[in-house]
């Protein structure tokens, strides 16, 4: 059997995700150092543990938009596994129906024989001929997987 592994992560997702994560650290560290003295009223001061703080916020945001690097989708003869944002699956070829690529949405799915759609995230719209690439050697696989003799559908009738 063929031993072919399809690996897919968003390229322009991934560098907009590390710019903005270096922006925002590098903003959020500007603000901290400039709380210093009196809060304008005079009814407080800023504290070395305000700096901290506001240079803390800014590693959480970034961390929170570095989970844009994570999203991938990985694909061999036996199935495919998706990471989105939050979550991630694991699913045989015998669940999936199509692999979808509409016009005009800003990702590729799966469509599952359960009639649920699953979104991919790491193959976007915005990657152009890239995504248009991983969506057709998707496609491949699960084409191969269905001409299998012994594939059997969920409902059990042969495939062939």
């Amino acid at each position: 059997m063929n031993s072919t592994v399809v690996r897919l992560r968003p390229q322009r997702a991934r560098v907009v995700a590390w710019i903005l994560a270096a922006a925002i650290l590098v903003v959020f560290t500007l603000v901290a150092t400039g709380l210093k003295g009196s809060t304008g009223d005079g009814y407080g001061t800023f504290q070395r543990g305000d700096q901290f703080a506001m240079v803390g916020l800014g590693v959480l945001f970034a961390l929170g938009i570095l989970l844009f690097t994570r999203l991938r989708v990985e694909a061999d003869e036996k199935g495919i596994r998706v990471r989105n944002l939050v979550g991630g699956y694991d699913i045989p070829w015998d669940m999936v129906r199509a692999i979808r690529f509409n016009r005009g949405t800003p990702w590729a799915s799966l469509e599952l024989r359960d009639e649920d759609l699953l979104p991919m995230m790491a193959l976007q719209a915005a990657d152009k001929q890239y995504a248009v690439d991983g969506v057709r050697a998707l496609r491949a696989l699960l084409d191969a997987s269905q001409r299998q003799p012994d594939a059997v559908d969920v409902a059990g009738d042969d495939r062939t």
